[in-house]
């Protein structure tokens, strides 16, 4: 076994931290935050749903329970290699714009992760502030890749049609936009001829979603009640843990995020290293949350069943860890 991957030691170990974090029992419940009162966030209609498809020149897909319309925007026109193994886009290479309404207010808010490479972070900047909306951060997500790829946090408010016209003139010289994309490649065989999904959903927990030669987890924090710009954030506007499995039963590889409080962060940092897999980020990706939410990006090789162990552990993790000292 090479230093990348996961073994059972690294198993045990994880599960020995999670044993003691349980062992605070009592203090937990005391230590979570109360949440006020959720005001229902108005639903896009018809029309507005249309308008931002058409702006985007692309269809998106509506989560009715969160109100939320999504449009992916994967990079198909990249090739991506991780530690000298060349990886799928949807291992974690895709960006997304996402659009609600306000609790109150009568707005929407637009939200979008763009996938860059290094040349092309200022420009977008230029653009994006060219057509009023906003940068809300910049970062990496892997470590090791070739090339280097960033990832830019975009935001607005206004009505659904008009965030949705901003920010596709915003992108319309770019590779982020559909009308610049290549049609993805059909993969020789989709994540559902190679993982054992029924096996690794009884360990997550969780149902995943196909997309190719990738099987990912994405999770809310149900247990917080988060806002932004005067919007609920939720699992389907980029408020989320996810994991992405690509590669084999044997040979697999996992990349993933994290949402966290805080006081999460380090506990999430222990388990995950002493689990052997690696940490390659921790930042925000808005501006004026509440409460504050940062975000661990990770990445783990080693057979797909323990890799999915390991990342129950986080779930497990997550809204579990007593408060720090520290006041976080």
């Amino acid at each position: 076994m090479d230093k990348y991957s996961i073994s059972r030691r690294h198993l045990i170990r994880a599960g020995t931290a999670l044993g003691a974090a349980s062992a605070f029992g009592l203090g937990i419940a005391e230590a979570r935050l109360q949440e006020p009162v959720k005001k229902a966030t108005p639903p896009l209609t018809a029309t507005e749903i249309a308008a931002i498809d058409a702006a985007l020149g692309k269809k998106g897909a509506y989560n009715e329970a969160q109100a939320t319309h999504v449009v992916a925007l994967p990079r198909n026109d990249l090739q991506v290699v991780v530690r000298g193994e060349a990886v799928p886009i949807p291992l974690g290479f895709g960006g997304w714009a996402a659009f609600k309404n306000m609790q109150e207010g009568g707005k929407a808010v637009f939200m979008s992760d763009n996938v860059l490479t290094e040349e092309e972070i200022n420009p977008l900047i230029d653009s994006v502030e060219a057509n009023g909306l906003e940068v809300g951060a910049i970062h990496n997500h892997f470590i090791y890749e070739q090339p280097r790829i960033f990832f830019m946090h975009v935001h607005g408010t206004g009505s659904p049609e008009d965030l949705a016209q901003r920010y596709a003139k915003a992108i319309s010289t770019t590779k982020i936009s559909p009308a610049n994309q290549p049609k993805p490649n059909p993969p020789s065989k989709t994540a559902k001829e190679i993982f054992d999904l029924p096996g690794l959903d009884a360990i997550v927990g969780k149902t995943g979603v196909v997309n190719g030669p990738a099987y990912k987890y994405t999770v809310g924090r149900s247990d917080l009640h988060i806002t932004e710009m005067g919007a609920e954030m939720t699992a389907a506007i980029g408020l989320n843990t996810w994991a992405t499995f690509v590669g084999t039963p044997d040979k697999a590889m996992v990349a993933g995020d994290v949402a966290m409080l805080g006081h999460e962060v380090n506990p999430v940092i222990r388990h995950l290293r002493s689990s052997g897999v690696e940490v390659c980020a921790v930042h925000s990706h808005m501006l004026a949350e509440q409460p504050r939410i940062l975000f661990l990006h990770y990445l783990g090789r080693g057979k797909a069943k323990e890799l999915a162990e390991i990342f129950r552990g986080v779930l497990d993790l997550l809204g579990n860890v007593p408060r720090s000292t520290h006041g976080f």
